[in-house]
């Protein structure tokens, strides 16, 4: 959003699909990483707009240097994902549930595809992949302990 609305001649907002936007953010985010290498500070980033295939490279140039995992969710129907974000949100924070039924159901859908197609991209290039659909902390639980087991 910092570019949607500071920045709109970069063309990034909230409306394209989270590959698009990886590949338009990723000029400036690859310099944001490599900065962060060159300071040696620790960061951690979350977002959906990062690519396995555009991490990859810097991965393999920085061994041991950067550490990455994708979590997403493949194996789970639109309903039930749909059900588990209204049981599961606080409302007040949830930008998702704030929305009409028909687009909640057409952004879920979007994002199992989204899944699936990070999930592949995964397996291509040997990143780890983790998947949240039927027990979302249990997933999130063990991409932290994946993380974390990296760093010692």
């Amino acid at each position: 959003m910092g570019f949607t609305n500071g920045v709109p001649e970069y063309g990034l907002h909230d409306k394209l699909w989270p590959d698009e936007i990886a590949r338009k953010f990723w000029k400036f985010f690859k310099a944001m990483i490599d900065n962060m290498l060159w300071e040696d500070l620790d960061y951690v980033i979350e977002g959906e707009a990062i690519l396995p295939e555009l991490v990859f490279k810097l991965i393999n140039q920085h061994p041991k240097k950067i550490r990455i995992v994708f979590v997403g969710y493949t194996d789970i129907g639109v309903a039930e994902k749909v059900r588990l974000v209204k049981k599961f949100s606080d409302g007040e924070n949830d930008w998702l549930t704030k929305e009409s039924e028909d687009y909640i159901n057409d952004h879920i859908s979007n994002m199992v595809s989204y899944s699936n197609m990070i999930k592949k991209e995964c397996d291509r290039y040997g990143l780890p992949y983790f998947d949240t659909s039927r027990d979302f902390l249990a997933g999130i639980d063990e991409a932290t302990a994946y993380l974390m087991d990296e760093m010692t």
